[in-house]
């Protein structure tokens, strides 16, 4: 028969949200172009746009699982799905890459002048102790990184209650973390713009280790989605890479944070008071 299947790829059939995906990613992104400009429909619009691109995202997702279940994900689709992620997650590498860059060409070649004073950190700038809060955030995230490879562990051996268990302290040490860079950034000596009495300094400090905590977040996210589907009995030994592909991407965010925390909180405060 013509129409017979005599391949391991998985042709998906026509569906709606890829289209509604792209005009709410204009909505999100135009609404928020608008509320930066004080225009009063921005935040409306910016709104919209989010629950748009969040209702797509539960439902897109929610096909793609049951495709899983269906018997579609062949071995050929899920090594397809693999390379996806390690492309994704090395575009997520060059993102972070700008973010350092721009972080060392002001600290390794400070401007002469009255927000820097030619001298990094900026001359009279009160920096945070990276041995207090940031060291803590530190070993949280080890941390977490040991357990989500424990449910990882698990999942593989069939161990069910591990997954679980190991999802679970994994999600809560993410929100344990956020809460704690939240606390920090209350009480950051420095602001982030010049205008607030903030420099080159507080500008790439919170847009790296900020952009870093947006990641923790959307980590944290992924794996409760994943700690709820463990629960419904979704994943098995031979076919987990949803869980698979979130283990990745926290192994990633923890990566991150070690440099971060190495060349921004520890190399580039260095010499220079610190704050609590």
């Amino acid at each position: 028969m013509a129409a017979t299947k005599n391949h391991d790829y998985h042709l998906v059939d026509p569906d709606p949200w890829p289209l509604i995906g792209s005009i709410s990613a204009l909505f999100l992104f135009g609404g928020l172009v608008m509320w930066m400009h004080d225009n009063p429909y921005g935040p409306f619009v910016c709104i919209a746009g989010l629950i748009a691109v969040l209702v797509t995202m539960a439902n897109w997702w929610a096909n793609t699982i049951r495709e899983a279940h269906a018997g579609y994900h062949t071995p050929v689709v899920q090594l397809h799905l693999r390379y996806g992620m390690i492309l994704f997650i090395a575009s997520e590498v060059m993102f972070f890459l700008a973010w350092f860059w721009a972080y060392f060409d002001a600290s390794l070649f400070p401007s002469i002048g009255e927000a820097v004073g030619g001298q990094w950190p900026p001359k009279g700038l009160e920096v945070l102790n990276p041995w207090g809060f940031p060291l803590l955030n530190t070993l949280i995230l080890l941390c977490s990184g040991t357990t989500v490879t424990w449910a990882h562990h698990s999942v593989i051996h069939g161990d069910r209650e591990g997954l679980k268990l190991g999802l679970l302290l994994t999600v809560l040490l993410g929100l344990l973390f956020t809460s704690i860079q939240a606390y920090e950034y209350i009480h950051a000596p420095f602001a982030f713009k010049q205008s607030s009495g903030g420099n080159i300094y507080g500008s790439t400090f919170f847009m790296a280790t900020g952009f870093h905590g947006f990641h923790v977040i959307v980590g944290t996210i992924f794996l409760t989605v994943c700690l709820i589907r463990a629960w419904k009995g979704d994943f098995t030994p031979k076919q987990h890479f949803g869980f698979e592909a979130a283990a990745w991407y926290w192994h990633f965010v923890d990566v991150v944070w070690l440099f971060l925390f190495v060349s921004i909180y520890v190399w580039g405060g260095w010499g220079a008071p610190t704050h609590g």
